[in-house]
């Protein structure tokens, strides 16, 4: 029995719609607005999340990157960021030359802790870029408070977010711009692939520049931008794929509902949702003593349990500073998440339940 922490689900549909990419030939377009299948994904995105405007780009960095661009962000910025997400969150930051500045998290829910950003903020500060790790809700409340105090911009990065609501408001809408990734292990996919979602019409118009070399009628280049534009190919997956996202994410609150029950007496820490979040549960993560060897005997036993993310980005040889983020450190070396993906059965469930129990216990 092998239970993958997250695996794609391409069915006919997708296929079928790559298919007729294929024998359009129609495989990118070089326009501003974008391929025919690329404008009906952003259409269905920006529909779903109640935004005005959408831009398909491709990957969640691309996202990310551009949404810097847009805020004309570069170097002597700075950029606020937890330390405990992927990479590609501080990368973003460095590619447009401004520098990531590490924020610790609250450990209910591994997301930026906004007492922690008081603390950050210089007169170099210029944008603040929340992560809703795991699919949980960042404290936007007190974050927005805190950039309309400092006059700065927000960015969202809500790559692993899209689904997750706050009082009925899809994550990704609280700021300026919202970016989401589609990658092969999301709660839906492109292959690659991501989105921003503003409800901003120069923000929106700039991006489109932003993704296609600054171009808007070719050739005519009038700011600096890339080729970030995402293929038709991924786009058709990403278009079949939004049609089916409400399902994909009832059966994963269905799986972490029930796994909740399953693990309520293991002396573990549970995922919680704050009140009013309903969370994607993209990962659904614990947090436990003696981590490696719990995920090295859960693999065993065929369970994908993986921990995300075991060295945080301060850390890393690249990026090391020598900084204190303790709540940041103490998830880094305490958290694994559990296979909950549309793909895991109730039996699957009560095996992984059996298993933890074992060896917890």
């Amino acid at each position: 029995m092998k239970i993958p922490i997250n695996a794609p689900i391409i069915e006919k549909d997708e296929i079928n719609e790559v298919s007729s990419v294929l024998t359009e030939k129609s495989l990118t377009s070089a326009a501003n607005a974008g391929g025919k299948r690329v404008q009906e994904f952003e259409n269905l995105l920006a529909s779903y999340v109640k935004s005005k405007y959408a831009i398909a780009v491709n990957s969640g960095t691309a996202a990310l990157q551009a949404a810097l661009y847009a805020l004309d962000v570069k170097q002597g910025d700075e950029v606020l960021i937890p330390s405990f997400t992927f990479v590609a969150t501080a990368n973003s930051i460095l590619s447009v030359g401004a520098k990531p500045v590490f924020v610790d998290i609250r450990p209910e829910n591994y997301t930026m802790d906004p007492i922690d950003l008081k603390k950050k903020i210089t007169k170099k500060s210029k944008v603040i870029m929340p992560v809703h790790l795991y699919g949980n809700f960042s404290y936007m409340d007190e974050i927005s408070e805190i950039a309309d105090k400092h006059n700065l911009e927000i960015v969202e990065d809500a790559c692993q977010s899209l689904g997750t609501t706050y009082k009925k408001k899809q994550s990704g809408t609280f700021s300026k711009m919202g970016c989401f990734s589609m990658y092969a292990a999301k709660v839906m996919t492109s292959g690659e692939g991501g989105a921003i979602v503003t409800d901003d019409k120069n923000i929106f118009e700039k991006l489109r520049k932003i993704r296609n070399h600054g171009m808007l009628h070719g050739y005519d280049t009038r700011i600096l931008g890339l080729n970030l534009r995402l293929p038709e190919i991924c786009a058709a997956i990403a278009k079949v794929q939004m049609k089916k996202l409400p399902k994909f994410l009832e059966k994963r609150k269905r799986n972490a509902t029930i796994l909740n029950e399953l693990l309520s007496d293991l002396n573990i820490i549970l995922p919680q949702e704050r009140d009013n979040v309903e969370v994607n549960w993209y990962l659904y993560t614990i947090a436990t003593k003696n981590r490696n060897k719990l995920i090295k005997q859960l693999n065993s036993q065929g369970i994908g349990a993986t921990a995300y993310y075991p060295i945080p980005v301060h850390e890393t040889p690249f990026y090391k500073k020598d900084i204190k983020l303790p709540l940041t450190e103490w998830a880094a070396k305490s958290v694994l998440s559990l296979p909950v993906n549309p793909l895991v059965t109730e039996n699957n469930l009560h095996h992984i339940s059996k298993v933890l129990h074992k060896i917890i216990k």
